[in-house]
């Protein structure tokens, strides 16, 4: 038996969560709380903002760490999150005890068997494009149920389970759980699925580009009889798998929604014979955005109605977000971090600005790219800038139990001629202070935090308005 109608009954299941600071772990448990199951969780780090989440909402850990005492036979469910290893001690106790066990993808089918499934993968731009989605339905007035894994103007939580009858999810394709060892977007068994392209990642997990993209490939041909698959048409890899997908699916390729840049914005010339103005910009965002027009005809959303409501989205947080602006300035942060990620989103910035200089700051923050092996993927990625910066924090591989990369091994990959490396904060924002921003616009790119940088402090010492 399991739980999706819980909430109209008497008795209310108690979850627990296995690693609960998780970008969409928090916001499943937080959703469920809503509709009144009582939850309870452990992480051993919880970061900002899932920390002030759960902290407000009475799901905070009281302590860090893994507690097996937290798992008694009372529960109705576990549900345990890829950050967790397969020896988590409140895993292994949850086991003896015989309790339910699911990862989140698991317990979010179960949840949703009843409603028409809408699935956004892809290595780059998925969050963005399920934004954009949750943007126009909501500002339609349209009723749905979602899980996005970053933050949204207008949305409290960013996942809702309710009666509605349709479900938007980011399918990501990292594993569901230690103990599952499937892409997470498999587990939804979408009816509509979006693939918005494939470059490598993960390099921990999928050692090599054939294991990654198996699992888009195994997406394509899972999809069910009368389903609608759509594919960035531009990318050669996802056209090339896209040949597998069934004969009972229909599948329908896409582009970059045509436009043109007009002093610094973006004009959309709209299907219907007319022009939208629209805060988003970037052949990247652009192929986002006819991916999101796609998917939301086939929800019953009018192309006219859809360009009306997508020109109040300012995108999702950290997706080519402003941080300050000023006349001659702008500051952005994006959450780029792979390769294909920081050359579209470093690009994007330059041609819609290309009169400015451009000072572009990637992070290198996770396990694929500390690893040099990795490394030669980020070749010219960071050319459009003008000056590029790599921060390697000492931090984050020591964390992540990484051997240090020296100069010499990261600098020969990106190609850049006025490439520097920096690795703590301090000299991050020496070399900051001493540029002159007139005429100038800065990037910020990584899933990290540059080791706690203070963006907004720093916007105040370049003369920005902060946004």
């Amino acid at each position: 038996m399991y739980f999706a109608n819980y909430s109209i009954q008497c008795y209310m299941p108690k979850i627990h969560f296995i690693a609960i600071g998780g970008a969409a772990m928090h916001n499943l448990a937080l959703a469920l709380q809503v509709q009144g199951y009582k939850i309870s969780g452990s992480d051993d780090e919880i970061y900002e903002p899932s920390k002030s989440l759960l902290e407000k909402h009475g799901i905070l850990p009281e302590s860090f760490g893994w507690f097996p005492e937290k798992i008694q036979s009372d529960l109705d469910c576990v549900i345990v999150g890829m950050h967790a290893r397969a020896d988590n001690p409140e895993l292994l106790k949850a086991q003896e005890l015989g309790i339910r066990i699911e990862s989140y993808p698991s317990f979010l089918y179960e949840h949703s068997k009843n409603k028409q499934r809408i699935v956004i993968a892809g290595s780059h731009g998925k969050t963005s494009i399920t934004s954009m989605v949750l943007h126009v339905l909501k500002t339609l007035h349209k009723k749905f149920d979602y899980l996005v894994g970053a933050k949204i103007e207008g949305f409290d939580l960013m996942a809702s389970l309710s009666d509605a009858p349709i479900i938007v999810i980011e399918g990501d394709e990292y594993l569901a759980s230690p103990i599952d060892r499937r892409a997470k977007f498999l587990l939804y068994q979408a009816h509509i699925a979006l693939i918005s392209g494939i470059a490598w990642d993960h390099i921990n997990v999928y050692p090599t580009f054939e294991s990654y993209t198996a699992s888009f490939e195994e997406l394509i041909k899972s999809m069910p009889k009368a389903g609608s698959l759509f594919y960035d048409q531009t990318d050669r890899t996802l056209e090339q798998l896209t040949d597998s997908c069934p004969d009972h699916t229909e599948k329908t390729g896409y582009e970059a929604h045509p436009s043109y840049i007009k002093n610094g914005l973006t004009i959309l010339k709209g299907l219907d014979g007319k022009e939208y103005e629209i805060q988003i910009f970037g052949e990247h965002s652009l192929k986002n955005l006819n991916g999101a027009r796609l998917l939301c005809e086939q929800v019953g959303i009018s192309t006219s109605d859809f360009y009306l409501a997508i020109q109040s989205f300012k995108g999702a947080a950290k997706r080519l977000e402003l941080v300050g602006k000023s006349d001659s300035t702008l500051f952005y942060k994006d959450f780029a971090h792979a390769p294909s990620k920081v050359k579209a989103t470093t690009e994007a910035l330059k041609s819609q600005y290309p009169q400015r200089k451009l000072i572009a700051c990637l992070e290198l923050h996770t396990f694929s790219s500390l690893n040099p092996a990795f490394l030669p993927h980020y070749a010219k990625t960071l050319d459009a800038a003008d000056a590029a910066v790599i921060y390697l924090s000492e931090h984050a591989r020591e964390i992540k139990k990484m051997e240090r990369m020296e100069d010499d091994q990261v600098q020969p990959y990106f190609q850049h001629p006025n490439l520097i490396i920096l690795r703590d904060p301090a000299a991050m924002k020496a070399y900051l202070a001493q540029q002159t921003w007139n005429q100038c616009n800065l990037l910020m790119m990584s899933s990290g935090t540059f080791d706690g940088l203070d963006f907004s402090g720093l916007a105040h010492q370049m003369g920005l308005s902060i946004e």
